[in-house]
């Protein structure tokens, strides 16, 4: 019973931190509802978010904690790379006509993966969040506990990046018609300038 009740903990705060508006999150979305890549970008991100748990609950948050450097490097590709992404997206809204059902601005299945990649490796957040936190929150249920505690957050993260690559595929026909994309993208371009603009300047 204490191992279920550790590991629907686990679950709890895993998907309290997955559950947000992010550039990884963002990602997903937008393959999904181009139907293009689903299922790598789903695997780059769940394989990630597991190893980034097993690393935090095998003690890696007290080493990226004593190295903030690390971090800030982090922030400021993070920061710049998800600008990036949000000027290109902004450029994207104002070419509908460029969109269809088949492609949503989505490239090649490398060039997507190494998108995810980028996405899910150079965000500070994932160190904080994952890393840092979640392990730290493991690590207080014990030596046992803690990797109960992992298999919940795990749960939650394949959970979490299914049902988001699922909901966007059954929105899919909506965005068989141009203006749709450009709503779509608008939005992830004013998401993602925020949120590298917010990693910028938080190293300051």
């Amino acid at each position: 019973m204490n191992a279920l009740l550790t590991a629907a903990a686990g679950l709890m705060t895993g998907a309290a931190l997955i559950i947000a508006i992010g550039p990884q999150n963002v990602l997903v979305l937008r393959t999904g509802v181009a139907r293009r890549h689903v299922v790598s970008v789903l695997a780059v991100c769940t394989v990630s978010d597991l190893i980034l748990i097993t690393a935090g609950v095998a003690g890696l948050g007290a080493l990226v904690s004593g190295h903030p450097t690390l971090v800030t490097v982090a922030t400021l590709l993070g920061g710049g790379y998800v600008i990036v992404l949000g000027l290109l997206a902004a450029r994207r809204s104002l070419a509908p006509s460029a969109m269809t059902i088949t492609s949503g601005g989505i490239g090649g299945r490398w060039a997507t993966i190494g998108t995810a990649l980028a996405l899910t490796w150079l965000n500070p957040h994932v160190y904080l969040d994952t890393v840092l936190t979640l392990g730290a929150i493991a690590n207080s249920h014990g030596p046992e506990g803690k990797w109960q505690f992992a298999i919940g957050a795990g749960i939650a993260s394949i959970i979490w990046f299914a049902a988001l690559a699922l909901a966007a595929v059954k929105l899919a026909p909506l965005f068989a018609r141009p203006r749709a994309w450009r709503i779509l993208d608008a939005v992830v371009a004013v998401i993602m300038v925020t949120i590298g603009v917010g990693l910028l300047v938080s190293v300051w």
